[in-house]
């Protein structure tokens, strides 16, 4: 559980930590592995989200996922890209959280990744929080905790 000095703070930034969708690089479900490449490779995310054609989120995709489709035995064969959809690849089991989201349940999930997708109730991308984003209200902790708290140390027991 967090500190409810800790949580108030972090909570004074909240509304930084979403990125919207409208300005998310994404890719749809159903759009070619070639298109896909050519989105990763413009925007150079390492991932990015995947969607259907409702903006519902559907899981994510890195140009891993899409170069690993052209290796073969013998080398590289981009052609196999017009071949497969982004779902036949994509990563389906990652963690996402609804709004309104948890301060504490946030910090854990961007300890494995670099950002989480937002959605609402109905499964609909809303945005993602980086974790970029959090480091900066961590730092911005860091730095004026004592400006509205004040800390006192606890005694040691002399057990």
């Amino acid at each position: 559980m967090l500190s409810k000095p800790v949580e108030e703070m972090l909570n004074k930034r909240r509304d930084k930590f979403l990125i919207p969708a409208e300005i998310v690089a994404n890719v749809q479900e159903t759009n070619n592995l070639d298109h896909a490449f050519l989105v990763l490779t413009k925007v150079k995310y390492a991932k990015i989200p995947v969607l259907d054609s409702d903006q519902h989120f559907k899981g994510l995709l890195s140009l891993a996922m899409i170069t690993d489709t052209m290796l073969g035995l013998t080398g590289i064969d981009p052609s196999k890209l017009s071949r497969y959809q982004v779902k036949d690849v994509m990563q389906v089991d990652v963690p996402t959280v609804t709004l309104p989201y948890n301060m504490e349940e946030i910090l854990h999930l961007l300890v494995d990744q670099p950002f989480l997708a937002v959605t609402d109730n109905d499964g609909i991308f809303t945005g993602i929080i980086t974790r970029r984003e959090v480091m900066k209200a961590i730092n911005y902790l860091a730095h004026d905790l004592e400006k509205s708290y004040y800390l006192l140390p606890l005694e040691k027991s002399t057990n």
